[in-house]
């Protein structure tokens, strides 16, 4: 688009934090996992602890010498908080909650009338202000 200005207000908010105009989701899953690595504030050697892996294997997945294995992959993502499709450039939704509305969703239509009021209620109950 030509002329387009990107403001920081059309910067979507990840997690309780703001992605920094400056820095983008990264595309890539060796720059995804180093991206929410330092977001998390872990050294490589702390993700490693967390992970269960040793801090060479974060190092290589970093520099994009060596992939995950499936299940590598997903102790990283329980280790970083994150989903797999996520650090795999599926999803862009850093806390996940995309991903479970879509879920909610289809959930919702498969319901009868009665069972979709009933949540409807549910929601109107649950995201009510709390009163004073």
């Amino acid at each position: 688009m030509v002329g387009y200005e990107c403001r920081e207000s059309d910067i979507p908010s990840y997690s309780g934090f703001e992605i920094e105009p400056s820095r983008p989701i990264p595309p890539t899953f060796e720059e995804r996992v180093r991206y929410v690595r330092e977001k998390r504030g872990f050294s490589q050697s702390e993700l490693a602890q967390r992970a269960g892996l040793p801090q060479s294997t974060i190092s290589l997945f970093e520099s994009g010498d060596r992939k995950p294995s499936f299940e590598n992959l997903r102790k990283l993502a329980d280790a970083l908080s994150v989903s797999v499709d996520y650090l795999l450039g599926r999803v862009e939704d850093l806390d996940g909650t995309a991903g479970t509305a879509s879920a909610i969703f289809r959930d919702f239509n498969r319901l009868d009338a009665q069972g979709k009021k009933v949540l409807q209620d549910l929601l109107k109950t649950l995201t009510k202000p709390p009163t004073k």
